[in-house]
């Protein structure tokens, strides 16, 4: 079994590379759960519905031109197409990329605690398919 260090994620939003600020990065993908259950049943039952997925970042806030403040401010109710993978290097079978259309649903351009650093928080929702290649 290969286990992997996550210390290099690839985070590109509206063909922005903000790589450089990314804290924690996650990538929650699921599938609504329908009732199927009918009459006679004993147990419950469910159905595989729509797929979900959503991307959720903590960023270093950057206020300069090209930055995180910049580039995610003016995006905030739009859908943007997204490319993350688990490290900056080449895709590949071992390093797979995720890509789609996101619905920008939440930032937060300020946020923290007195003497820590400054963070900020982005929220994704899926807009599209969330599509996996190796290449």
């Amino acid at each position: 079994m290969a286990q992997h260090m996550l210390y290099n994620a690839y985070f590109v939003i509206n063909s922005v590379n903000l790589s450089a600020w990314v804290k924690t990065i996650r990538v929650p993908q699921g599938v609504e759960s329908l009732d199927d259950t009918a009459m006679g049943d004993t147990t419950r039952t469910h159905l595989g519905g729509l797929k979900t997925w959503s991307i959720e970042v903590d960023l270093e806030q950057d206020y300069a031109s090209s930055a995180v403040d910049q580039t995610l401010n003016a995006l905030v109710g739009t859908t943007q197409s997204i490319e993350v993978r688990a490290d900056a290097g080449s895709v590949s079978s071992t390093n797979p990329k995720w890509t789609g259309t996101a619905l920008v649903k939440d930032y937060q351009p300020i946020g923290g605690t007195v003497g820590e650093l400054h963070m900020t928080r982005l929220m994704l929702e899926s807009a599209s398919a969330l599509t996996r290649a190796t290449s």
